[in-house]
């Protein structure tokens, strides 16, 4: 072999070597995937305890964007268990927000609603994924639900949820909130008896909530307090949230009575004609629909069913409360 064809033979071995290595590095490259962030894995859950501690989306967003600023200065090597980490965060963020809160609530105007979670329909915000699903049994949503945390202590709705909703033992619960064991199990134990004593949640199948959701809007603008009172229980009360800025009933209603006539009344002052747009939809659990109401405001309204007919109104016209929501002027345009 001359020495050019030994220059050759070995360059193409060279090559050969070359290409054999850059396709093995290639192949270990190709199944290395990356660890997955437990902060994203916890996102949903998070949210949810942010929703339930807080009653607000936005506040609940607020909250996790600061948990998730926090995860990222720690030092994760000393984080030896990232769910209880982010859980503490969230729920002492949470506490500290509800301490500011308190204030704002026992000056507020009217009857407080939590913000509408819209869980089916045009109107869904895709960023809201998270608020839902995910805690089997426990995961209630509903404005009934929500109306009983609130009337709960900080400490007593957060022992409640970690406990009894996200299944944290009172070890850990206790580290959360910085109190002994038995402490938490007592906060637990009162929150457990204001819940039990709230009025159960009633499902009714999606094509009959749908069907009496269309019925209500349309009743509600008839005028017709015969017609209303067909499709309320006895005891429905009714609670609309404008929060000092919609005009809306400052005080619960009570009675099928007393509802039937309150929405016949709106119809005689303002003539209301048939609502327009309406969107039937899923809210908090509970079949309601989205409309525009007169003068262009936006208004969700949720229904609670009991045996067939309406055992709750829960109508939001506050604004703030419906950042979120978008509108069907919005979604037709």
């Amino acid at each position: 072999m001359t020495g050019s064809e030994r220059q050759g033979a070995t360059e193409r071995q060279g090559a050969t070597e070359r290409q054999g290595a850059t396709e093995r590095q290639g192949a270990t490259e190709a199944v290395v995937v990356p660890a997955a962030d437990p902060f994203e894995e916890r996102r949903p859950s998070l949210l949810r305890l942010g929703y339930r501690m807080l009653g607000s989306v936005a506040e609940a967003e607020d909250v996790v964007q600061e948990a998730w600023l926090r995860w990222n200065a720690a030092d994760r090597r000393t984080v030896g268990n990232p769910h209880a980490f982010l859980t503490t965060v969230v729920t002492r963020l949470c506490l500290d927000h509800l301490k500011s809160a308190r204030a704002r609530r026992e000056t507020y105007v009217g009857a407080w609603l939590p913000e509408p979670l819209i869980e089916a329909g045009p109107f869904t915000d895709p960023g809201l994924d998270g608020f839902g699903g995910g805690d089997g049994v426990a995961d209630d949503l509903s404005v009934a639900l929500m109306l009983t945390l609130e009337r709960l202590s900080p400490l007593e709705r957060a022992a409640f949820l970690l406990h009894d909703v996200f299944d944290l033992d009172f070890d850990a619960v206790a580290k959360v909130l910085g109190r002994t064991n038995v402490a938490c199990r007592r906060l637990a134990a009162r929150a457990r008896t204001h819940v039990r004593a709230s009025p159960p949640r009633y499902n009714a199948s999606t094509v009959a909530g749908e069907a009496l959701a269309h019925a209500f809007a349309v009743a509600s603008r008839s005028g017709d307090v015969a017609t209303l009172q067909a499709l309320l229980t006895e005891d429905v009360v009714m609670m609309s949230d404008g929060g000092g800025k919609r005009p809306a009933a400052i005080n619960p209603l009570y009675g099928s009575d007393k509802v039937a006539r309150f929405f016949a009344g709106l119809v005689h002052k303002f003539g209301f004609g048939p609502v327009q747009p309406l969107q039937i939809v899923r809210i908090n659990g509970l079949p309601g629909f989205v409309s525009v109401e007169n003068g262009g405001v936006l208004q969700t309204t949720a229904l609670e069913i009991r045996d067939g007919r309406i055992a709750g109104i829960y109508i939001v016209r506050n604004p703030d409360k419906l950042a979120h929501v978008g509108g069907p002027a919005a979604a037709d345009g």
